[in-house]
């Protein structure tokens, strides 16, 4: 099984797995599942705007899910209202039983998005989740892809550290030397208990890839992580690892939901597409956002709408309330990546026929003699000739949606240097 396989799976059915694994130690085992399962269950008060019913799992619909990794609860980091929670991992996972396939989209945290107050505030993308919570994100990413998000599952940096230590650590080979808020990992091959374990998949400053790195390190936790779940040793020791999932896990995912997917959708994990959503990164305000391109954007929808079995677009949706920009950004948040487009499909062209690219005038050698036409020179008009003047964009009533300021709104009043968010994500 391939990576990203034994991500998904291991996100949506490791606790069926144990269960299915702990029954042989009798009825208490699995009353201790039941009631592990019963307490990470938590429904949302939410509907996606994309649907006109919601998704059915039982009868095996294609179906998204946003999986979220939130940086609270782990290396002394307690989240209170003057230093709210981020998303410090984003992915979208689209999968469809019928066609056998699933898509599983990385997002990158510093994408600018809108926050879905009437064109108010565009932020971070990871800061939605400080804002207001699992439902605002989801209507933030579900705004951004232009998909239905119909279920999520999140873990907190907590749960990474007593899974790890559930299971007796993890091995690493670390080719970074780092310490990170005071726990120390060296280079080289190592095993890693859950506090290291977890510095191990946060680290990212001294990583020379940055959040790419980062997001690397992260996969290869949750491997690590899944490998041991599926084992027979991660069964011996079930309640550990059933408190760790209980007490810093979240999903509306019901017990009968996962045990459909594992058993129903389990071969459309055979055939995983790996997507990672990036842009250019750009200083607003003192602040590194990624703005992504308008065609790269595009393209991604509709990838994740055909296996969604939904319509597919012809051109990016921009809200009518963010059609007039003034930050040079189109519907404040995008930029025309026409001109990257069209060199890659060139690119792609000339690789696929090397020997046309090579000899562009071969078949007509005339062709090279020719001089190069010499460009008109511009006629200036008359001196009495009257120039049309040009008609103005109404724009009556019209507010310009900015940029937010420096601090986001949950951080205006905090203290100058004390303000929890960018001090430590800059």
């Amino acid at each position: 099984m391939r990576l990203y396989q034994k991500i998904i799976v291991g996100i949506l059915t490791a606790l069926a797995l144990v269960v299915a694994g702990i029954t042989a130690y009798g009825m208490q085992a699995l009353d201790d599942a039941n009631s592990a399962i019963n307490n990470i269950n938590e429904e949302i008060n939410r509907r996606s705007g994309k649907r006109d019913k919601e998704v059915s799992i039982a009868d095996r619909e294609p179906f998204s899910i946003l999986l979220l990794g939130v940086d609270s609860g782990g290396l002394g980091r307690k989240e209170d209202d003057e230093d709210p929670a981020r998303t410090d991992s984003m992915m979208v996972v689209t999968v469809n039983p019928e066609k056998e396939e699933s898509t599983i989209v990385s997002l990158e945290r510093d994408i600018m998005a809108d926050m879905l107050d009437d064109g108010q505030t565009f932020d971070k993308l990871n800061h939605a989740y400080a804002y207001d919570g699992v439902s605002l994100t989801m209507d933030v990413v579900e705004q951004l892809l232009d998909i239905p998000i119909d279920h999520y599952a999140t873990i907190n940096l907590q749960g990474m550290t007593d899974l790890i230590d559930a299971m007796g650590g993890i091995e690493v080979d670390n080719k970074i030397d780092f310490t990170l808020e005071g726990v120390h990992v060296p280079d080289g091959k190592h095993k890693l208990d859950g506090e290291k374990g977890l510095a191990y998949a946060r680290m990212r400053k001294d990583d020379p890839e940055g959040d790419i790195g980062r997001q690397r390190r992260q996969r290869e936790v949750v491997t690590k992580i899944v490998d041991k779940l599926v084992s027979i040793d991660s069964v011996s020791n079930y309640r550990s690892l059933l408190n760790a999932v209980e007490e810093n896990s979240k999903t509306d995912l019901s017990w009968n939901d996962m045990l459909d997917i594992a058993s129903n959708y389990y071969p459309a994990f055979d055939n995983v597409e790996q997507e990672q959503l990036q842009g250019q990164n750009q200083m607003i305000n003192g602040v590194s956002y990624q703005i992504l391109g308008m065609n790269e954007l595009l393209d991604l929808q509709n990838q994740l709408k055909r296996e969604l079995e939904l319509p597919t677009s012809e051109e990016l949706e921009i809200d009518p309330q963010n059609e007039y920009s003034q930050n040079g950004l189109i519907g404040n948040q995008f930029y025309d990546d026409s001109d990257e487009t069209d060199s890659q499909e060139g690119d792609e062209q000339e690789s696929e026929n090397p020997d046309d690219a090579q000899n562009p005038n071969e078949e007509n050698p005339e062709a090279q003699e020719q001089e190069p036409e010499i460009p008109a020179e511009p006629q200036e008009p008359a001196e009495n000739q009257e120039q049309a003047p040009q008609e103005e964009v109404p724009q009556e009533n019209y507010e310009q949606p900015a940029i937010p300021s420096y601090d986001p709104v949950y951080e205006q009043e905090a203290d100058t240097g004390n303000n929890g968010l960018f001090n430590v994500y800059q």
